[in-house]
């Protein structure tokens, strides 16, 4: 289960304040080498220190510029160096955010679609502030073992910044306007990069204070799933939730349409989530019915636990599109951003249909959330796995272009993906995955799976082609593992973005699948392209890919946190 975290607002002002006086402004086209910046010259540093610390990073003058302050204070210990490059960040993302504002202001209110872009980036970049000030207050409250207890939780927080400022920028459609804010936001990416790969390498920060922590190995002996069959992080009571029957769960809130429940919608079930939970879940019964309404579960809706009465029964739905005029963060149907949101038995659609383009059915940008049970349905882009570590299970997901998409932290296990028919002259593509730094945690995993095309596509499925999935952002990484894919994916099994995008540092991998269509022989010579074998695979299973040992036994989800078979 998810807890709050407390931060100073005043303490964060302070800080952000000192911070802004060593903010390195980098350069894009100058990544993986002496990028420039402003601030105390990196060539007046000596610090050892520095120097090992910003090794891992991919803008290393940014980061040199970012720890000088601390590199001249001789009493400062390694959490003073996370603390610093976290802080050049906030104030670089604070930046932004203030840019955003300022242009929303100016915006032409005749264009209705980029004053909707620039309040979608007004409310993402808050979003970023807010995930970095807790990383900030993580790393100063807590001591060296549950630092490196917590690091991938840390780690999820940082790669969120970066996929909300991505997000942002994506959704501009005006050019000019776009220019403006790219060059900001891309500072600002590239700072949380180094905090990222700082975090990563903290064991080189350790040595560096002759410190050390002994790493635990990815398949060690430990247990990775208790007695019932879940998993270990996932406490004892949500087990017990996902395990019983509705009939023997007690609810907070009952929905129901027919006005048999407490609130007849799911919004007014959501407001009276309580100020106070103390630890609990607040759970969320919705009775079977065809839900149109468009729903929100908020930043402060933490472990929010939502149950229907099945996946074809509970529906909620909703018809918003890109062609409708709405940038597709906000065609959703039902989007999640308050942690630890647990949801089993229902159903998630959008109707737009293919003609709508971009059509969401379900964004979830929650962190440590899991879906057991549920079946998303849409065409284009019909699960928006934005941000955060995601758990899928038993689930059914349908669509035809990147109809599972974004930069979350994803495992899907033991669920169908129905490929549906496209418009003419399109193609499928399963995934569409959006990692856009190196060092972010983030990826789509799908294990144990079966990919098979609908009733409509079956006659056609081996002349409209379908892929695996395609690059959307330079270090895309997918990989699909110990499934079942169907004759009618195509023997390339991935396909280009745009020309060569990507195709170098994208990480596109295959381990043990099965099927007509899971030879590998014929598959891409991309140099981002591989077939695993068990060792190279494993971590991307979800105890050592998504953290699962210490959480997922939380949601009261079945999961395995290892192979298969």
């Amino acid at each position: 289960m998810v807890g709050k975290v407390v931060v100073s607002g005043i303490s964060i002002i302070l800080v952000v304040g000192v911070a802004l006086a060593v903010v390195a402004v980098v350069h894009h086209n100058d990544k993986k080498g002496e990028t420039s910046g402003v601030g105390v010259s990196s060539h007046t540093m000596t610090s050892k220190v520095v120097e090992s610390i910003c090794t891992t990073t991919d803008y290393k003058a940014a980061c040199r510029d970012s720890l000088s302050p601390v590199a001249k204070n001789s009493s400062a210990d390694y959490k003073d160096y996370i603390k610093a490059a976290m802080l050049t960040t906030v104030a670089q993302v604070s930046k932004s955010l203030n840019l955003t504002e300022s242009l929303l202001v100016e915006a032409n209110t005749s264009d209705p679609r980029l004053k909707i872009s620039l309040e979608d980036c007004n409310d993402l970049l808050s979003l970023a502030v807010g995930q970095l000030q807790a990383s900030f207050s993580m790393v100063g409250d807590h001591d060296l073992h549950t630092l490196q207890d917590r690091s991938d939780e840390l780690k999820s927080w940082l790669s969120s910044v970066i996929t909300y400022a991505e997000t942002c920028i994506d959704g501009i459609p005006e050019p000019k306007i776009q220019s403006k804010l790219e060059d900001n936001i891309r500072n600002a990416t590239a700072l949380t990069d180094n905090a990222l790969a700082i975090v990563s390498g903290l064991s080189q920060i350790l040595e560096a204070f002759g410190l050390k922590i002994n790493a635990k190995p990815l398949s060690g002996g430990r247990r990775l799933l208790s007695k019932d069959g879940f998993p270990t992080w996932l406490s004892a009571s949500d087990r017990k939730l996902l395990q019983v029957n509705n009939g023997k769960i007690v609810p907070n809130a009952v929905v129901a349409k027919d006005g048999s429940g407490q609130f007849n919608t799911i919004a007014a079930a959501l407001a009276a989530y309580p100020k106070n939970l103390n630890g609990t879940r607040y759970v969320i019964y919705v009775k079977a019915g065809v839900y149109n309404e468009y729903i929100t579960v908020e930043k402060k809706m933490v472990n929010v636990l939502m149950y229907g009465d099945g996946p074809k029964a509970t529906v909620v739905t909703g018809s918003k599109s890109f062609t409708g005029g709405l940038s597709t963060f906000r065609t959703a149907s039902f989007s999640v951003i308050g942690a630890g949101f647990i949801c089993k038995n229902m159903g998630f659609a959008n109707t737009a249909g293919p003609e709508g383009h971009q059509a969401v059915a379900l964004r979830v940008q929650s962190e440590m959330s899991a879906f057991y049970n549920c079946r998303m349905d849409g065409y284009q882009d019909t699960l928006y796995v934005q941000a955060g570590r995601q758990f899928y299970r038993n689930c059914v997901i349908s669509g035809t272009i990147d109809f599972i998409f974004g930069d979350g932290t994803v495992v899907i296990q033991d669920s169908l993906l129905i490929v549906r028919r496209p418009m003419d002259n399109q193609i499928n593509a399963v995934t569409a995955q959006g990692r856009k730094e190196s060092h972010q945690p983030s990826g789509i995993v799908i294990q144990n799976c079966r990919i098979l095309p609908e009733q409509q596509l079956f006659p056609d499925r081996l002349t409209i082609k379908t892929y695996l999935g395609r690059p959307w952002k330079e270090f895309s990484r997918t990989v699909i593992m110990e499934s079942t894919l169907e004759d009618f994916i195509q023997p390339a099994g991935w396909f280009p973005w745009a020309g060569n995008f990507g195709l170098d540092t994208l990480y596109f991998a295959e381990y043990a699948n099965v099927g007509a269509g899971a030879r590998t022989d014929q598959r891409v010579k991309w140099k981002g392209y591989r077939v695993l074998d068990r060792n190279q695979a494993l971590q991307f299973t979800a105890g050592p890919f998504l953290g699962g040992d210490k959480w997922l036994s939380s949601t009261g989800v079945v999961y395995d946190l290892g192979f298969k078979r």
